[in-house]
Parts: structure tokens; sequence; C-alpha cells
């Protein structure tokens, strides 16, 4: 009768280390994070794989590590996927 579901997308903040997503959206109108998260190349599509997440969020994208603090961290919102 219920079908299961599964939550495929959050913050990027609740990833846990090792998940793998692609950038959805930035939830912020702050004109410096958004000009920082373009900057970083985190646009939407962008293929990321969480590699640490503290003292600072690790990510790593395409070929190269990035990191990033917890303010960004929390406007970047992701599709979780097994890849």
């Amino acid at each position: 009768m219920f079908n299961s579901f599964s939550v495929t997308g959050s913050s990027l903040a609740l990833l846990k280390a090792g998940e793998k997503g692609i950038i959805q959206f930035c939830n912020s109108q702050d004109e410096k994070i958004l000009n920082q998260v373009i900057s970083l190349g985190l646009i939407p599509g962008a293929y990321i794989t969480l590699e640490q997440r503290f003292p600072n969020f690790v990510l790593k994208v395409e070929h190269q590590s990035l990191v990033i603090d917890k303010v960004i961290a929390r406007t970047l919102y992701v599709r979780v996927v097994n890849r």
C-alpha cells in the first residue's frame, strides 16, 4: 500500500564523509557567498565528493580538493548519488 521512499537531496553540511552528490543550487541571497561559490566552481551540475567534515569541509570536485567553511556548506544543496 505504501511505497518506500528515500531522501535523495540535502544541504551539503548534512552529508557524511565519503558521500557523493551533484550540486543543485545555492540557497543564499548574500552576494559575497554567491561570488565565493561561483569562483570555486561549485555550480549546479558539478559532481562532488565530501572527503572531510571537520575542522573544515573538504570537497573533491573533479580532480581537485577544495576547502570550504560550514557557512558555505549550509547554503549548497546537493542531490545524493551513488557513483
